[in-house]
């Protein structure tokens, strides 16, 4: 539910242009009591009634408006003021006595005060309905631009989503002693996670995870870039050092101050695995982090250089890649699910389902991707 004061979303041209409608509107009733009293008021309390008359009604507006359902707890003190200033009012300053007859004079006094009385009841009521009229209007135009800034949002976010869809394959290839699996839950809004398997030429596999910075159509158009130079340039070079230096050359300059996150694993049949890290979360092996070469996110710096390591895998163990959005998930006290619960839960046996899973319930607030490979 939208518990933003309406004043608050509404621009301060608007809303004083409303108050001020509001207030000449109502301080046409002094003009109205003031003929009613065929003009007896002494100009002063006259003058007082008749602003009071309006900000009376400007209090009413404010308190209805800023606190809607519960207006009455701020409309009835109000009204007990207003009833008390009133009568104040009438005490200290008692209307002019009435004469008994009306001479050339009285009547001609009486004539110019009922005139004045109904010109300024007419122009009071004139210039607060142009302020009405004036709110409606730019209200209205001001709800149809929200309206289509909204439906251009949601298509941009469909477009997104669908890109991405496309960029996190749900169908990966096989790897020849190999098996994997794949967890990828998309936050509330669109993220910029992604992850490649990609069959080389020399029978070897990449594998790619990541993270863009930023989220939106912006993030899933790099993410898109990404993946499509992760597949030309794997095409001439399987060293996951050479193609992640290429990635952050094409990058450079075209993330607008933003970074991506990126970890290239080769998968060889006979075990052995090579690493080059650009930024990411260092992956698993049976629970435990392996270290590798830092170096800088991709986008930052052109002249980066990428190292790699290398290492073997034996049969029945289970290197685990995933991105941030599993540690950084948090519970309604802001508690970080965290690393350490990371790695015991992989020290334990759990699948990159039962990780990916877990956090989700936690508390996710970013998109959670897990990818596992075990040989077999």
């Amino acid at each position: 539910m939208n518990t933003q004061s309406p004043w608050r979303a509404t621009p301060r041209k608007t809303s004083v242009i409303f108050l001020l409608a509001v207030f000449f509107v109502f301080a046409s009733f002094g003009f109205a009591i003031d003929s009613i009293n065929m003009g007896h008021q002494r100009p002063l309390p006259f003058a007082v009634s008749v602003v009071i008359s309006g900000l009376f009604a400007v209090a009413y507006a404010l308190t209805g408006i800023s606190l809607r359902s519960r207006w009455w707890m701020g409309t009835i003190p109000i009204c007990i003021v207003q009833f008390i200033t009133m009568g104040l009012l009438s005490r200290w300053f008692p209307d002019a006595p009435h004469p008994l007859q009306l001479d050339i004079a009285e009547t001609a006094r009486l004539q110019s005060r009922l005139l004045f009385d109904g010109l300024a009841t007419i122009a009071s009521i004139c210039l607060g309905y142009t302020g009405f009229v004036y709110v409606s209007i730019t209200e209205s135009r001001r709800h149809i631009r929200a309206q289509m800034e909204k439906a251009t949002l949601e298509s941009e976010m469909a477009a997104a989503r669908e890109v991405q869809r496309l960029m996190v394959p749900e169908d990966l290839p096989q790897i020849n002693g190999y098996s994997i699996a794949s967890v990828y839950l998309p936050a509330s809004e669109v993220g910029g996670d992604f992850f490649q398997v990609i069959p080389l030429k020399s029978g070897r596999t990449l594998v790619v995870i990541g993270d863009v910075s930023g989220k939106g159509l912006r993030a899933a158009m790099i993410v898109s870039m990404i993946v499509g130079t992760l597949q030309t340039v794997s095409g001439y070079t399987e060293e996951p050092a050479e193609i992640l230096g290429e990635l952050n050359r094409r990058l450079c300059g075209r993330m607008h101050e933003g970074f991506a996150t990126c970890l290239a694993v080769r998968i060889e049949e006979n075990g052995r695995l090579t690493l080059a890290n650009a930024g990411h979360l260092a992956p698993y092996l049976n629970g435990a982090e392996i270290e590798s070469p830092g170096a800088l996110p991709l986008g930052l710096a052109e002249s980066t250089d990428y190292g790699q390591s290398s290492l073997e895998m034996a049969v029945g163990d289970l290197i685990v890649l995933l991105t941030d959005g599993i540690a950084e998930a948090y519970d309604d006290q802001r508690v970080l699910f965290g690393f350490a619960r990371v790695e015991s839960m992989l020290h334990g046996g759990a699948t990159v389902g039962d990780v990916a899973e877990t956090a989700q319930h936690y508390g996710q607030n970013d998109d959670i991707t897990v990818l596992g490979v075990a040989r077999l």
